[in-house]
């Protein structure tokens, strides 16, 4: 099989350290969004019009520039924290690859917070729907998904989650106590409020009037910025999304 990839021959360090500091540096600049979405909504700034300005900069790029509820998968977090190992065994402190890692598990306590807004107080008690699982869309890859993550602490703060995701099949024992099916607006039945966690774009394209009727009350976070915030609005939602107002 041959490849048609640019080839470089370098030396074994060099190799792994280019590995480590390609996904290191991903998770910075996903890192770097997620910190500029919380500037935005404090300054009422829009986050998607920013990250379009900052994408047609070509010394930046338009990659890896969406908010989020944090990153997570198989690589990233596996590979900064190698890199920072390296560097600790090496006698260097990588202080900016720990804040990026700190950020991003700030951006987890964040969306509890905005759970907790928009319900109006704490998650204890209530019952949550959550759209999403998996690290990203279009996989089925659970491992270190800030998805799940997201939803570990919301039970452990007390809450009681119902979870769709159109690559997890109902029934699955992803956490001890969640609830999986194999719809989305019956993950939303009776729910308090719904939490979206993964961009999959199907749902974007959910009936939100029939979402609206399933809930308990018309409440959304939005994580992904994925369902429309406009049509939402007009239904009644109380809405919360990354990096908007």
């Amino acid at each position: 099989m041959r490849l048609s990839a640019p080839l470089l021959v370098t030396d074994p360090a060099s190799a792994e350290l280019i590995k480590y500091a390609s996904n290191s540096f991903l998770a910075l600049k996903l890192s770097y969004v997620n910190a500029i979405a919380a500037v935005a909504e404090a300054v009422a700034a829009d986050i998607d019009d920013v990250v379009k300005g900052l994408g047609l900069d070509s010394r930046v790029g338009a990659r890896f520039l969406q908010p989020g509820p944090g990153w997570g998968g198989s690589c990233l977090p596996k590979d900064t924290s190698a890199l920072v190992r390296i560097a600790e065994d090496a006698g260097y402190d990588f202080t900016l690859l720990k804040d990026a890692v700190s950020v991003n598990d700030q951006q987890f306590d964040r969306v509890v917070s905005k759970t907790c807004e928009v319900l109006g107080g704490p998650v204890q008690g209530r019952r949550l729907a959550v759209w999403g699982l998996t690290f990203k869309a279009h996989t089925d890859d659970l491992r270190d998904s800030p998805a799940v993550e997201i939803v570990r602490r919301l039970m452990a703060d007390g809450a009681e989650v119902v979870a769709f995701d159109p690559e997890v099949a109902a029934g699955t024992a992803v956490i001890d106590g969640l609830a999986v099916v194999g719809d989305p607006v019956a993950a939303c039945r009776d729910a308090d409020a719904l939490v979206v966690l993964t961009e999959w774009p199907v749902f974007g394209r959910v009936d939100l009037d029939r979402v609206a009727a399933a809930l308990a009350e018309p409440r959304i976070v939005d994580t992904r910025n994925v369902v429309d915030r406009l049509a939402l609005q007009r239904r009644g939602f109380t809405y919360r999304g990354i990096g908007r107002c």
